[in-house]
């Protein structure tokens, strides 16, 4: 079976938004972009935080694996997949049924860099006392969860979009 499809993964402000949004439209109209995240806030009926804070993490994480076995079934897609996603085995044999699971990586100074940048509502991990030191261990415990299921990988420190779409495009050769 051919994959049509395009999983993103990897730590908070890797990408994987502004990527898979440029890619999508790169690749043209038969393409749609998705955010697991976005599906999750959908079935809850409330924001990730609030599922959080009333809900707790696992019903969060059991939000994950039906929006991971839901965008699965999709073609034509391009995913950004929440950070936590690795964490669970099934988000990712689901999300390979269809999909190649690329990994966007960036150093630790440039996640840093761009979650100072998009601000603490956005990037909660930045209210920390020292939120370098907590990107670097959040990133060091999933690194290997990272690895694991990645089928590609893509540094994206000090490179344009059009660069990183044009890796991604090259690697999985999709087509326009």
């Amino acid at each position: 079976m051919t994959k049509n499809c395009i999983a993103l993964i990897g730590f908070m402000a890797t990408g994987k938004t502004s990527v898979g949004k440029y890619l999508a439209e790169y690749l043209g109209d038969k393409y749609k972009f998705i955010e697991t995240d976005q599906i999750i806030i959908e079935m809850a009926g409330k924001s990730i935080p609030r599922i959080f804070s009333e809900d707790g993490e696992k019903k969060f994480r059991e939000y994950e694996i039906e929006a991971c076995k839901k965008v699965s079934s999709f073609d034509n897609a391009i995913i950004s997949c929440g950070g936590g996603v690795v964490l669970n085995k099934i988000n990712i044999k689901n999300l390979k049924k269809n999909c190649y699971i690329v990994l966007l990586e960036a150093t630790i100074e440039e996640i840093y860099r761009r979650a100072i940048k998009d601000g603490k509502e956005t990037r909660p991990v930045i209210d920390k006392e020292d939120p370098k030191k907590e990107i670097e261990e959040v990133l060091n415990y999933r690194k290997y969860f990272y690895e694991a299921a990645a089928e590609i990988s893509i540094e994206t420190t000090g490179k344009d979009i059009e660069m990183i779409v044009s890796e991604i495009v090259s690697k999985t050769q999709l087509k326009t």
